[in-house]
């Protein structure tokens, strides 16, 4: 009798103690410790599409920026799926509806055709543009405030338009009628031509515009401008970066300095610019990315950032075989 209540008790405790052991368990599983939490995110693992319109050193340096500071904040956690439109704008389209059938986490949108291409792909995945002039005139938005809303967002690479008209003056203080160069399909580059236009204008040039509709009649229109003006100047157009060599070989020959509102094109064929740094743009671009990742702020709350320290820059070799004279306080392009 003694013996089989020994057993018993035996038995009951052997299973109250697998009961308690099993709660344990349980609940180690259901609340995962802060170490544990942080290791799954660690492991996290996202896909970012990026549609770069063309291949150009600015635009090239805006994507590497991006992807460098994706790339230290998530190491190893971003997979890039780098795609490039070699400049045709139905292309971005095919790209960008691409990413948007894939369902990538984050697209990157390089250039204002970029941009407006993942806009019309999706609603739903997040979009940050980069090297983008002007979002209001590039999305059609009434009273942009600075806050595009939605799925939209990202960096602006506009640099103080004013500014650059004023080089003319500064730099070209004989100049009367001035020419403005850009690609009519290009959205922004219009909007940047009126604006500068108005500026000088205000100044009492007398200035026209000269616009070419694709890479085909650049030389074209470019010889027709370097005819009827003093000096040109070249807004931040992709068209125009991509042909900056093409220009340069009319412009030079017929001694018309050129204005740029981009480093690039002004290493091909302008004297100076007031410039910004592309490949810090990007970092800033990457840095927005990474707080949509990581859930740290909503896209549709964060404000378009602009890069806040231009550059006056200066292209040795041309402004010297046109014999300009460039004030100290402009920094020799590389």
């Amino acid at each position: 009798m003694n013996t089989k209540k020994s057993l018993i008790a035996t038995v009951l405790s052997a299973i109250l103690a697998i009961g308690f052991t099993g709660c344990g368990a349980s609940s180690t599983s259901a609340n995962p410790s802060s170490a544990q939490a942080e290791n799954n995110s660690a492991d996290q693992k996202f896909t970012v599409g990026i549609c770069q319109l063309t291949q150009h050193p600015s635009l090239d340096a805006a994507t590497q920026g991006f992807m460098d500071a994706i790339e230290e904040a998530l190491p190893d956690q971003v997979e890039f799926d780098l795609q490039n439109a070699s400049n045709d704008i139905p292309t971005c389209g095919v790209i960008c509806n691409g990413f948007a059938a894939s369902n990538v986490d984050l697209i990157l949108a390089n250039a204002t055709p970029s941009l407006q291409a993942a806009a019309s792909a999706t609603v739903d995945i997040p979009v940050l543009g980069t090297a983008v002039t002007e979002y209001g005139v590039a999305l059609d938005l009434e009273n942009f405030n600075g806050t595009v809303g939605g799925n939209i967002s990202g960096t602006c690479d506009l640099a103080p338009l004013d500014q650059q008209a004023n080089m003319i003056s500064e730099l070209l203080p004989q100049a009367k009628k001035v020419g403005i160069l850009y690609c009519s399909a290009e959205a922004n580059s219009v909007y940047q031509a009126n604006v500068v236009q108005e500026s000088l204008e205000k100044a009492g040039l007398t200035v026209t515009s000269y616009t070419f509709a694709d890479s085909n009649d650049v030389s074209t229109v470019a010889s027709t401008a370097c005819d009827e003006n003093d000096a040109l100047y070249i807004p931040t157009d992709n068209t125009a970066a991509s042909c900056a060599a093409a220009i340069n070989n009319v412009a030079g020959p017929a001694g018309i300095p050129i204005i740029t509102g981009d480093a690039d094109t002004c290493r091909g064929c302008g004297i100076a610019s007031f410039c910004i740094d592309y490949y810090e743009l990007g970092r800033t671009t990457g840095k927005m990315a990474v707080q949509i990742l990581k859930g740290e702020k909503e896209i549709s709350e964060m404000p378009v950032e602009y890069y806040s320290n231009p550059v006056k820059m200066y292209n040795k070799s041309i402004s010297s075989s046109l014999n300009i004279e460039i004030p100290e306080d402009y920094t020799p392009l590389d």
